[in-house]
């Protein structure tokens, strides 16, 4: 099926009803794999971190990694899930080059976390919640680069490179129940959903989550039955999706693919499928495997993780403010609307924002100068709004100098462009540069008496009551003083010079 043979999305809406499953894998930022005591560290020459165990050679044992277990339950208890007093794990037996054991060491009918929920808000401020089936655990596969095709996929390439570094790395993964009620709005639950489980885990501290780095990793699930209708309609697994405008994009495209061939007549293939960032299609991957056909079995090398109830309970204990209920606490204190504080979340803003605030700043300079002038930076740069140069405690500063009349807007731009070039803090630049505002009176004075002597129409203006006038005047002692005029005393001291002359009746 092609891009021209899609149905509009109004029209898929309008027949069927989508029903979504989410299954998200979060990479845990542990120091050694799951099974091993190898290093998870990134950028190590290929299969230089691996042994024995994590290659599943002969006579090797696993050992489980207990900071991987907390985690799990760590995340568990945050989806407001059950955690399991006893649980074990699995084989999960499939053949595939870079799962060098021919096994994932998984967990199939016994998680250590299961029936839990997350609450999402979208951009209306509209709550919608989320059930989620289970959180596991099991450890991650290998990498593949396949070499002399022309898509970096298995089919037409020359060859295929292996880097077992990866396998092993411990893996959280985290199944929603079937999502149904979201109609029209499922593409924009199933990014909201997504949004809000990376912003849990960064909470957490377990992972950085970083989508592009492939730290967390979506499966979209999706199907359609007809409306008014009870059974769940074939699915489609849309795999490793990697980015939130993806996932959007990945569930519209396939609730409209699914509508055009159903309303053809046609059957829907129960597959995986690929995800194509440059055009926001999926093609088929191949037949997707029931849970049987993995010919799953107790890991017999592994004793059961039995957690007992006071740990379970010291770690929901200490717990962060979860990100959502921590969004609404900051939205009253900052008196700010559920879309404003979306923005701010879209934006990566919040974290900044508040720590500017602790530096001293007033919120909502804060949050003009993270979603103003320093958004418009990065977004020019490319680069997430933290990786920009400045920190909070300078934006507070050029926030306070403000605020005490030393800069306006204009040169608070232009501080900014001094802090991000490497100038130095705030201060520092606004010393180099002389960037200052004029606020002496005698210097001030002259620029305004200057500013009248050259325009006498407009000061006539002014003298004649129409007081408008004097924006022209003051715009002519910002000119002159290159905008470092304070441009308020400037406005005062043309009215003062330029009142009309009172006389006696």
């Amino acid at each position: 099926m092609t891009v021209t043979d899609l149905v509009s999305y109004e029209d898929a809406l309008a027949s069927y009803d989508p029903v979504m499953g989410l299954e998200v894998h979060v990479e845990l930022g542990t120091a050694t794999k799951m099974f091993c005591g190898c290093s998870t560290a990134l950028g190590a020459e290929p299969n230089t971190q691996t042994c024995p165990t994590c290659l599943g050679l002969p006579g090797s044992l696993p050992v489980v990694n207990a900071t991987g277990v907390e985690s799990a339950i760590r995340i568990g208890l945050a989806l407001n899930c059950e955690i399991a007093e006893w649980c074990r794990f699995a084989r999960k037996n499939y053949f595939y080059p870079d799962m060098p054991k021919n096994f994932q060491t998984s967990q199939y009918d016994e998680p250590i976390a299961f029936d839990g929920y997350l609450d999402v808000q979208l951009e209306d401020g509209e709550v919608f919640r989320v059930g989620i089936e289970r959180a596991h655990m099991e450890e991650d596969t290998g990498k593949s680069t396949h070499i002399g095709g022309a898509t970096g996929r298995i089919h037409g390439a020359s060859h295929s490179l292996l880097d077992y570094n990866r396998a092993g790395i411990p893996l959280i993964e985290i199944v929603t129940k079937p999502i149904t009620g979201a109609g029209e709005r499922a593409p924009e639950i199933a990014r909201a959903y997504v949004a809000e489980l990376r912003e849990v885990i960064r909470a957490l501290g377990v992972s950085e989550a970083r989508m592009e780095m492939g730290q967390l990793r979506c499966d979209v699930n999706l199907s359609l039955r007809p409306l008014g209708r009870e059974a769940f309609g074939t699915r489609s697994e849309t795999k490793n999706v990697n980015s939130l405008r993806s996932v959007e994009r990945a569930v519209r495209f396939e609730i409209q693919r699914h509508a055009a061939v159903l309303g053809d007549g046609g059957v829907i293939v129960q597959e995986t499928r690929h995800f194509h960032e440059e055009n926001g299609t999926t093609t088929s991957g191949r037949v997707k495997e029931e849970a049987e056909d993995y010919r799953y079995f107790p890991e017999p090398d592994l004793v059961p993780v039995a957690p007992s109830r006071a740990w379970v309970e010291e770690l929901r204990a200490g717990l962060p403010e979860l990100p959502l209920v921590r969004r609404n606490r900051l939205r009253e204190e900052w008196g700010i609307s559920a879309h404003e504080m979306q923005s701010a979340l879209n934006a990566g803003a919040v974290d900044l924002i508040v720590a500017t605030t602790e530096a001293g700043a007033d919120a909502a300079a804060a949050r003009k100068w993270w979603l103003g002038e320093l958004a418009r930076r990065a977004n020019e740069q490319a680069v997430e709004l933290s990786a920009l140069p400045i920190t909070p405690e300078q934006v507070a500063r050029i926030a306070a100098l403000v605020a005490e009349g030393a800069l306006n807007d204009k040169l608070a731009r232009q501080v900014i462009d001094g802090v991000l070039a490497g100038e130095g803090g705030p201060d520092d630049v606004v010393e180099k540069r002389g960037l200052r505002i004029v606020s002496d009176e005698g210097a001030l004075g002259a620029a305004v008496d200057e500013a009248i002597a050259g325009n006498p129409a407009i000061a006539d203006k002014v003298r004649g009551g129409k007081v408008a006038a004097a924006g022209a005047l003051v715009g002519a002692v910002m000119k002159a003083t290159r905008g470092q005029a304070d441009a308020g005393r400037a406005r005062e001291l043309i009215l003062e010079r330029l009142a009309p002359e009172s006389t006696d009746a």
